[in-house]
């Protein structure tokens, strides 16, 4: 394998904040009174803004009033993200610590918000490992898009060939693995799928067993 950068999505692979974006979706639902339709929620998991409006529109059909259940999920996502830091994953800081000694340089490609990504990056302490961070606002095309982690190589100012990317998401493997990026899934919510799996990429259980790949 042959890597000059490594470049990471952030939820749901270095954070643990899925499970927190879920939960605070699932209360929306019920505030606003429309029903909590599960696999239309995963389905746009790793999509930025647009994306996901986009794909829950589509899941709940024409009657979904989408600008006020927004407003109610992200009032409550904003007031624990923004305040209190997520869990950090198994294997995260071993992982960066080892790149950093190598002097790899990395980077963070991101759907969420820049904002909204700065504040969950210092608030678990991990900002300080990040080269540089591009995120979902930054791009016309987000993830399964191509274009999220070709702006982050770029930054790095390293081939997208020659990059390592990690994602969680089956949107985020599409997107690194359109880039040409050697890719690790490490699953969250969402387990691979068939035609996910049939892409040809690394699928492991977590960062950690990455890292034992890397050092051996």
């Amino acid at each position: 394998m042959n890597y000059n950068a490594a470049i990471f999505d952030m939820d749901g692979l270095l954070l643990d904040t899925e499970r927190v974006c879920l939960r605070v979706f699932e209360q929306a639902c019920q505030t606003v009174g429309v029903p909590f339709l599960r696999e239309v929620y995963l389905s746009v998991i790793g999509c930025n803004a647009a994306g996901i409006e986009q794909g829950l529109k589509a899941g709940y059909g024409p009657a979904l009033d989408y600008p006020r259940l927004h407003k109610e999920w992200r009032k409550g996502y904003d007031a624990v993200v923004k305040h209190h830091p997520i869990p950090v994953k198994e294997g995260v800081i071993e992982l960066l610590e080892w790149l950093k000694r190598h002097h790899i340089p990395t980077a963070v490609a991101t759907s969420t918000q820049k904002e909204v990504a700065i504040i969950k990056l210092r608030l678990a302490k991990l900002d300080h490992y990040f080269d540089c961070l591009t995120t979902g606002c930054e791009v016309a095309n987000g993830k399964p898009d191509p274009e999220i982690y070709l702006l982050a190589a770029q930054r790095l100012s390293v081939e997208p060939q020659l990059c390592l990317a990690f994602e969680d998401s089956n949107n985020g493997v599409r997107s690194a693995m359109a880039a040409k990026m050697h890719t690790f899934q490490i699953p969250d919510l969402v387990e691979p799928n068939d035609s996910i799996r049939a892409l040809g990429h690394h699928i492991r259980p977590s960062l950690q067993h990455v890292l034992n790949e890397l050092q051996a």
